[in-house]
């Protein structure tokens, strides 16, 4: 179900409370645990601009976010490079080598993630990361950010036989946790990650970290906070302990 956005919407707040008792989050990496599409939008604009990609203009936001942004690097190369596949796969592979070089020096968590860390722990939860990332991004990430230790799973779109938008990751993670999607439930920050995760049958959480709400909202999440610290999340948390212990 698609629902209002709005601060104090009665269908956020009990939108998770179905799923107590809750076993398991799902979480995607890049633009969900940090903003990481800046330094992404960065290094394909500079790399594209250089060899004359659009005329040698450099892409806008909103190329970015329709053709790259949360897409496995296969499809973004079919995009990019559609007469060339192999030239677009060496692109994409040393445009993450650059990405990794600017994260390593600038990534930041999103807004209230070890709140929810410990929400999460302190509740004995299962986790994964699901990610359409290549696993060095993925680990330089999860290291980054210190949570390492926190997933028990990381799920890679590569290591699937399909990546998101297909449901296969998220699919892929309830079964290595051994949890069931009617008790576990997802935070993703893209089209691609929100359709994936509705796809597998998993209420998705969306946050608006870079991408437009009217875009995310046509993926059908169950609703939309801004970051962690959000109180619609917060309220819709208080309700699944509540039912939890009802």
């Amino acid at each position: 179900m698609t629902c209002s956005t709005g601060e104090n919407s009665v269908e956020s707040k009990d939108a998770l409370a179905k799923l107590a008792p809750l076993e398991a989050v799902l979480f995607d990496v890049d633009g969900t645990l940090c903003d990481s599409d800046p330094l992404h939008h960065y290094a394909f604009r500079e790399m594209l601009q250089e060899i004359g990609f659009n005329d040698g203009v450099p892409i806008t936001e909103d190329f970015f976010v329709e053709n790259i942004a949360g897409k496995h690097n296969i499809d973004i190369a079919k995009i990019l490079f559609p007469d060339d596949l192999p030239r677009g796969l060496k692109f994409c592979e040393d445009k993450e080598a650059m990405f990794r070089k600017l994260a390593s020096e600038q990534l930041k968590p999103i807004s209230g993630l070890d709140k929810v860390k410990k929400w999460i722990e302190d509740r004995g939860l299962k986790r994964a990361a699901v990610t359409n990332a290549p696993r060095e991004n993925a680990e330089l990430m999860i290291s980054k950010l210190g949570l390492s230790d926190f997933f028990q799973v990381v799920i890679l779109g590569d290591e699937c036989e399909h990546a998101k938008p297909f449901p296969d990751p998220y699919l892929k993670a309830l079964e290595m946790l051994k949890v069931s999607k009617d008790h576990t439930f997802v935070f993703e920050d893209s089209v691609s990650g929100i359709k994936a995760g509705v796809a597998a049958g998993l209420p998705v959480v969306g946050l608006t970290t870079r991408n437009p709400e009217h875009v995310l909202l046509e993926a059908n999440p169950t609703f939309l906070i801004k970051d962690y610290d959000d109180p619609k999340l917060w309220a819709a948390l208080e309700e699944l302990d509540k039912n939890k212990d009802a």
